[in-house]
């Protein structure tokens, strides 16, 4: 059990720290643009600064996907420690913007989370849910590959995996695509720089009703996964 504590601690320490540097950005941002307070809809940001803060977003998962790689050797290993990363590094960042905004006064209250590939919203309490379920996916993993040097998810599991993953997505895009789609196409809202109209339209998005059944749906895949493998592990 040793090597998974050592490696849960450092991961752990590594994506608080992360967290920092992310809710430090967040904070410059909103002195900029929302010094009254974080509140939908968005206001008008500089081209290059939404397109800095897009590659900032990517290179955060490239860094956190890289500690997965370095810390240990086998492949399903490393996809525990990266979920487990972000799942740490997503959780403290909410934390250190409570100490440094006192934001957000709720966990119902909307965020923007991501803006890869478009714009993905929802209340803070669904991506704290999605924190703690990877990490407890991450400790099952790594402690059945403890067990069992074999270990591996079979298909069926990465299937429920994958299928969550894409629903819960679908529910954090959905209020911004139905917003857009009135307007533009799907290769227009991906290829967004230079037009300037569609992002003054964009800024425009106030998220109202989040799809907490279909996120729900995806969540539930998550842990049926989950239990499989817990299952599977105790028959062997």
């Amino acid at each position: 059990m040793k090597p998974i504590y050592s490696t849960l601690l450092w991961t752990g320490i590594f994506a608080a720290a992360m967290a920092v540097l992310e809710s430090a950005v967040v904070v410059y941002l909103r002195a900029l643009y929302y010094p009254e307070g974080f509140v939908f809809p968005l206001k008008m940001m500089d081209q290059q600064i939404l397109v800095t803060e897009i590659f900032r977003e990517a290179a955060t998962i490239v860094m956190l996907f890289t500690i997965g790689v370095i810390s240990t050797k086998s492949w399903i290993s490393r996809f525990a420690v990266f979920i487990y990363a972000f799942a740490i590094w997503d959780i403290f960042y909410y934390i250190y913007l409570v100490f440094l905004l006192g934001w957000p006064p709720s966990l119902l209250t909307w965020d923007l989370l991501f803006l890869i590939p478009v714009t993905w919203a929802g209340p803070v309490l669904a991506p704290v849910i999605n924190s703690l379920t990877m990490i407890l996916l991450a400790i099952v993993i790594l402690y059945s590959r403890l067990k069992d040097e074999t270990f591996r998810l079979t298909f069926y599991e990465w299937l429920l995996l994958i299928a969550g993953s894409l629903i819960v997505i679908f529910a954090y895009t959905r209020p911004y695509m139905e917003y857009m789609l009135d307007r533009y196409s799907i290769y227009e809202i991906v290829h967004f720089r230079g037009n300037t109209k569609l992002i003054e339209y964009s800024a425009g998005f106030i998220p109202v009703k989040f799809s907490w059944v279909i996120y729900s749906l995806g969540q539930l895949l998550f842990f049926w996964s989950i239990i499989h493998v817990m299952l599977r592990m105790r028959r062997k």
